[in-house]
């Protein structure tokens, strides 16, 4: 395999082993790709970033411009993927919550950003909320394990107190978002640890 091919193969295994979630994360500090490098990719502002590393490439002929290219476009793309993934799961979680409750999501907000908590605004069919919203994050949970992205074991845990977290979310008042969307949100915990990385 000459040395362009194996250094092709080395960036798009770095690219792979980031996965789309660290690609997004790594982009919105500005850790590679495009303008703006920021502290570059080991959190120090003397490291080098991928910028300056694929430019030496091109620099030294071991890399083209057009594989440069597309390797950036690549990282891009995944960023927007996982943008577009994470404003659909938002938006789905949004309607299950309107649909249950019986209230549009823009009144919902509304009430929550003047200091109700969802439970409140829920009333009688608080219950269901909570029910609707295990069961969504239950679901969530199972495809994370499927997906190898945490163990059955670290699925177990989070299943075990899930309807506690849940209660407690939906009695909170919360002034900065809805689910999800807020990052102090039992979603938000759950998630992020689904995201963690790949199941020991």
């Amino acid at each position: 395999m000459n040395k362009k091919l194996v250094t092709v193969s080395i960036v798009t295994g770095l690219v792979l082993s980031l996965g789309t979630t660290g690609i997004a994360s790594a982009q919105g500090r500005g850790d590679f790709g495009g303008k703006g490098m920021g502290k570059g990719m080991f959190g120090s502002s003397s490291a080098p970033t991928l910028e300056t590393i694929l430019k030496s490439l091109v620099d030294n002929k071991t890399l083209t411009q057009a594989q440069v290219d597309a390797i950036n476009k690549a990282l891009t793309d995944a960023k927007n993927s996982v943008v577009a993934t994470a404003a659909a799961a938002q938006a789905a979680h949004e309607k299950l919550i309107a649909d249950t409750i019986g209230i549009d999501i823009a009144t919902i907000k509304s009430r929550m950003a003047a200091g109700e908590s969802l439970g409140a605004i829920a009333g009688a069919k608080k219950d269901a909320l909570i029910s609707v919203l295990v069961a969504e994050a239950t679901k969530r949970i199972d495809a994370a394990v499927t997906a190898g992205k945490i163990s059955a074991a670290t699925a177990t845990t989070l299943k075990s107190n899930l309807t506690t977290r849940i209660t407690a979310e939906v009695n909170e008042v919360h002034s900065k978002g809805l689910g999800m969307a807020n990052p102090k949100s039992t979603m938000s915990h759950i998630m992020g640890s689904m995201m963690a990385g790949p199941r020991r």
